[in-house]
């Protein structure tokens, strides 16, 4: 493919065509840092006299959103960027990619730079354009966790939804019997728990399969579900169990880069054509399914053999010992080989007359949904909304045992959720182990004791409640570690992965995405301006910021401060319940990541319930206060947002958005600090549209 020209950077002289650019912007959160990247690659373009129109994909949805005429006619794309940006229409488009605080650290250089960017193949995933290096923490999110977090948002419906229909058919259909709840066939609730069965039978090769696609585009999408199914369905190699999720996340990064590499091929003119829809799909799914079933589907099916006779020798050893070894190797996989081996050797046992090792998999088999739905609850501000909302579901699936509700956390930070969800399921079998808990059918959950087929009910409740705290406990520890050892850049709020999101779990993909319904959403095009529309008088924001809530000079010296003295400035209010409160959620948002925007600027914020509204405030400090931010200025412009938990979704995202785009206009921040008391300085505040 050949190069596009490379037009002159820096307007247009006499019989030269002016520079056309395009940028995507987008932070994990999609909040503050996604519109100060959109303007200041905006006013970077205005001053060099380049037109340049940017996208922004915040948490409120993709605004300025670049059309096909956009992008044929642009000479570049710069791509600013901590999360998966969908590359397929800048084909034989130079692309640069960076992290997202690349574009407000250094919009000029990256402009120079698109001109000798690579030029996008095809590769979907962003193999074709590299990324920078170095720059302020802006690193761009591995193509990997990208990758995953992709697989793991297109997963989460499959998960829910085959999940729940499980259980309430199980609940309101099933019978328990010695060979687990049965529901008579050709009723009703069979079919609604086939439905349900369905929904699980594709979770796992749709994480597979999005994997494959985040790194090879559409010619991955194929040999990665097919794969996924090959490596669920373990009689394709000998094997009484698939290799469940961990498997598809093998087969979705073997597919991925396996196109990549076919894509590198040369071939002659007259295959091209014909490679993306039927070569290469055809070579990558066959090379991986028979790579699978000969190559690693044999030790899987040899680790399986080789732990059941492992097992069968332990019988005779302590109780505590084999139930913390049986709930480790149930939580490690969920639904696994490892897990499976577990599993069956419990429910093989039962025929024998012996209930008790059936009784220590049985509590340790909700451990890891109900866990993960619990972490969710007790440290909200580790997760998005999505993942809080597959926290419930995740909780009514353990109550059914159906630990695979727990899946979607492990797929978006194994190194994080496993360990945890294993030394709650150990802590959970030793203690049913200890107590002697029976079972007398081969499933798990609360319901097989409301239904009557527990021993020792006190206790296997007992061993249940404490291996999910447990878990849940380690959980949240783990993943804020994480959070910590891994920002580089600052926060203005918690991502789920690996931006799991999720990305973490939380990373927007197609339908997976769940949004806050009836709340008022941002105005669109962070590249686009309109007259300001005058506010009441006295309010600013909707009335969240006023007269009262502005105070020209901050007293404080230091943040702790700073953040104290804007609460009491929200109490004046008298929608403040809890002034110390306040404060202390404030501290803790801090130790996340600092809301020292650069630019002399911090956006100090609180979800919590210690405000009885929306409320934000705004203080002015003329010496400046220390805020850690990355471009080393002190905080001279501070506004302080306070959102109690059930506002804190898009109305939260919504001032962050307005605040942050508005902010990067140097005339705006000029006046502000010029404002001579409260009035002037409401005045220039109504500008925040």
């Amino acid at each position: 493919m050949t190069s596009p020209a490379d037009p002159p950077i820096g307007g247009a002289s006499s019989g030269q065509r002016k520079v056309k650019l395009l940028a995507v912007t987008a932070c994990p959160t999609g909040i503050a840092h996604t519109y100060m990247a959109a303007e200041k690659l905006s006013q970077a373009a205005e001053s060099l006299g380049i037109d340049m129109k940017v996208e922004t994909q915040g948490s409120i949805g993709a605004e300025n959103v670049l059309t096909d005429n956009d992008v044929r006619d642009a000479d570049g794309i710069i791509i600013a960027a901590d999360k998966d940006v969908d590359r397929s229409r800048f084909v034989g488009k130079r692309v640069l990619s960076v992290g997202v605080s690349e574009g407000i650290s250094h919009p000029e250089r990256l402009i120079e730079q698109v001109r000798s960017a690579p030029v996008h193949g095809g590769g979907g995933g962003g193999g074709s354009a590299e990324p920078l290096s170095g720059g302020g923490g802006g690193k761009e999110r591995s193509l990997a966790y990208k990758a995953l977090m992709n697989g793991v948002s297109y997963m989460i419906p499959f998960v829910v939804v085959g999940g729940l229909l499980i259980a309430i058919s199980l609940a309101l259909g099933g019978d328990a019997t010695s060979k687990g709840y049965v529901i008579p066939e050709g009723t009703f609730w069979a079919h609604v728990n086939a439905i349900g069965v369905i929904g699980f039978t594709l979770m796992v090769p749709i994480l597979s399969g999005y994997i494959a696609y985040a790194i090879g585009d559409r010619p991955a999408l194929v040999p990665g579900m097919i794969g996924g199914w090959i490596a669920n369905t373990g009689s394709l190699y000998d094997s009484e169990a698939g290799a469940g999720f961990i498997g598809a996340i093998v087969t979705g990064f073997l597919a991925g880069y396996l196109v990549l590499w076919i894509k590198k091929v040369k071939v002659p003119k007259f295959v091209q054509p014909i490679m993306p829809i039927i070569v290469i799909p055809i070579v990558a799914t066959s090379a991986l399914g028979l790579f699978f079933i000969y190559v690693i589907g044999k030790p899987i099916a040899w680790v399986f053999e080789h732990l059941t006779d492992w097992l069968s020798g332990m019988t005779g050893t302590s109780a505590i010992l084999l139930g913390a070894i049986l709930g480790l190797m149930i939580a490690f996989d969920m639904g696994g080989p490892v897990n499976k081996t577990a599993f069956l050797f419990g429910a093989g046992l039962i025929a024998t007359g012996n209930q008790t090792v059936m009784g220590m998999c049985a509590a340790a088999i909700p451990v890891m949904p109900l866990g993960q739905g619990l972490a969710t609850l007790i440290r909200k501000r580790l997760y998005s909304q999505q993942e809080r909302e597959t926290g419930m579901a995740s909780l009514f699936m353990g109550l059914f045992g159906i630990s695979e509700g727990a899946i979607p956390f492990a797929a978006a930070r194994p190194a994080q959720v496993i360990p945890a969800n294993m030394l709650g399921g150990a802590v959970a079998g030793a203690i049913a182990g200890m107590a002697s808990v029976k079972d007398a059918v081969p499933h798990g959950g609360p319901i097989v004791a409301v239904l009557g087929a527990v021993g020792g009910v006190p206790m296997f409740f007992v061993a249940i409640a404490i291996g999910s705290v447990v878990t849940a406990l380690t959980t949240v520890t783990l993943v804020d570690l994480s959070e910590r050892r891994r920002r580089g850049a600052p926060l203005l709020d918690v991502p789920g992965g690996p931006e799991p999101v999720l990305a973490g779990v939380g990373a927007a993909a197609g339908g997976a995405a769940v949004a806050a319904d009836g709340l008022q959403k941002a105005p669109a095009a962070a590249a686009t301006t309109s007259a300001p529309v005058p506010e009441p008088a006295g309010e600013v924001l909707s009335g969240y910021l006023t007269e009262r809530t502005v105070k020209v000079q901050l007293t404080a010296g230091d943040k702790e401060a700073a953040i104290h003295e804007m609460a009491e400035l929200l109490a004046t209010t008298g929608k403040v319940n809890d002034v110390e409160e306040l404060v202390r959620t404030a501290l803790r948002r801090e130790a996340q990541g600092t809301t020292g925007l650069g630019e002399e600027i911090a956006i100090p914020h609180a979800k919590t319930d210690a405000v009885d509204s929306p409320l934000v405030g705004f203080a002015r400090s003329s010496e400046g206060i220390e805020w850690g931010a990355l471009d080393g200025t002190k905080a001279k412009l501070i506004f302080m947002i306070s959102v109690p938990e059930a506002a804190a979704g898009d109305e939260h995202l919504r001032i962050l958005a307005l605040l942050s785009r508005k902010l990067m206009d140097t005339g705006f921040r000029e006046r502000l600090e010029a404002a001579p008391d409260d009035a002037a300085i409401l005045d220039v505040l109504r500008e925040v549209r």
